[in-house]
């Protein structure tokens, strides 16, 4: 591999290993403040306890997550100089902001977690945690903007290479900060809900059918369904964001060559390379017209009309189709799930219902990866659209494919270790003795 690709490559696997740590850093907060809010509400210990384990969990993925997001910083500015040349005087303030953001949520993430017992009002205890849940959404919002920023950059100006005319919060509120905002935190407000819906689902079947399990359950997937709507309705936004500023993009995302109105939806199928010609895919008539511009009649810039050195790579059609095919399929699956919990409640305990919710932990995961190789591999071969190729601004350092292997191993490291501790804590502490003794004491 040449050095620009080795660089994308060992930026994409730190990212790709960040991103997990990241979700759940944003997602957590959420649902232990919902979790909370229900114990109090309905005076039910059982949310309270949620809470408690659920909070215990989080405090691992956070410290694995600031170590990622630590490397995903210096690796930015020593595997992409040429761009940070640029991004350190035009788009520094969200960067600086998001360091705030961060340790005001660790602040009182750390009350949080050392004052269950202290306070008598339990909703002293919840104040306290909504600064975390705060935090941790500006910390989204505040490093989203950098890559809004690559990908509809503003707020400068580039004269005789020098950049003048630099206004920091135009660069950071660029044509792309909605979207990708809005899509980052309900997508994963959506895989957090379900990451938890799919453990609670498999002690279920393992056999733990108390009250705690299934309200942690109900919980969960009724969250779930409410963010996954949520990122549907924002992901339709993205669309016709990326049909009016990165045409590209969305062309190569569903292999759409010709400017034409009335265009199809192409999901899955295979494409010839000699003749541009797409075979058994699966048409939706009009729809990406829909999609882009509101009306089944609407013009749908094509391929053909873009320079070709300017084409992202066309295999990002299967990676957008399967996120939004993942994504569907976990909004019919929590849709169903809360049907029958109000409607048919003898079938809400069916071992495949249960089974198919474990499966969707796992593909909701792999959802926000195949999400964001979606976004970053749509985005070439610009690092900063319309002003620096990737190769313009990476490294020449020739010690990048040693350092692919390093952090590659120290990744899997840190998964292993982050999954050893997480079971170990739960076999450790099993809810049932907890839930005994509280018995006892009421």
């Amino acid at each position: 591999m040449d050095l620009a690709l080795q660089s994308r490559t060992l930026f994409g696997v730190t990212l790709g290993f960040h991103i997990i740590y990241a979700t759940i850093g944003v997602g957590m907060p959420l649902l232990l403040l919902i979790a909370e809010v229900m114990g109090i509400w309905k005076k039910d210990p059982h949310y309270r306890l949620l809470a408690k384990r659920l909070a215990k969990g989080y405090s691992i993925t956070v410290a694995v997550g600031v170590v990622t997001g630590t490397i995903i910083g210096l690796q930015l500015s020593l595997l992409f100089p040429g761009f940070m040349k640029i991004a350190g005087q035009v788009i520094s303030l969200p960067l600086f902001m998001e360091t705030f953001a961060f340790f005001f949520e660790a602040i009182f993430l750390g009350i949080y977690l050392y004052t269950w017992s202290r306070f008598q009002n339990p909703l002293f205890h919840i104040l306290v945690l909504i600064p975390v849940a705060i935090g941790s959404g500006l910390s989204a919002f505040f490093i989203t903007t950098v890559n809004a920023f690559m990908n509809t950059p503003q707020g400068f100006t580039i004269s005789d290479g020098a950049i003048t005319n630099i206004e920091p919060l135009k660069a950071m509120f660029n044509p792309a900060t909605p979207s990708k905002v809005a899509h980052v935190l309900t997508s994963a407000y959506m895989t957090t809900a379900f990451v938890i819906a799919a453990i609670t689902a498999w002690f279920i079947l393992r056999g733990h059918r108390n009250e705690y399990y299934k309200k942690a359950l109900r919980m969960t997937m009724t969250v779930g369904l409410i963010f996954a709507l949520a990122t549907a309705v924002v992901g339709d936004l993205s669309g016709k964001f990326l049909a009016a500023y990165q045409p590209e993009k969305l062309a190569a995302a569903e292999w759409h060559f010709e400017t034409k109105t009335h265009a199809d939806l192409l999901v899955g199928g295979a494409l010839d390379r000699n003749t541009n010609e797409v075979n058994y895919a699966i048409k939706l008539p009009n729809m990406l017209s829909f999609l882009a511009t509101d009306s089944f009649s609407g013009k749908v810039i094509g391929l053909n009309d873009i320079p070709k050195e300017n084409w992202p790579p066309l295999i990002i059609h299967y990676w957008f189709d399967m996120m939004v095919g993942i994504g569907s399929f976990m909004i019919v699956l929590s849709g169903a799930f809360v049907a029958i919990r109000i409607w048919k409640q003898k079938f809400e305990w069916n071992s495949w219902l249960l089974r198919l919710i474990v499966i969707g932990g796992p593909l909701s995961m792999l959802a926000i990866e195949f999400g964001w190789i979606f976004a970053e591999l749509g985005r070439q071969p610009w690092i900063l659209r319309g002003y620096m190729r990737v190769g313009e601004a990476a490294t020449t350092s020739p010690n990048v494919g040693s350092m692919l292997l390093l952090f590659s191993v120290v990744y899997a490291l840190l998964g292993i270790l982050t999954v050893y501790v997480l079971i170990r804590m739960a076999r450790r502490n099993p809810v049932e003795p907890l839930l005994d003794a509280r018995s006892e004491q009421t």
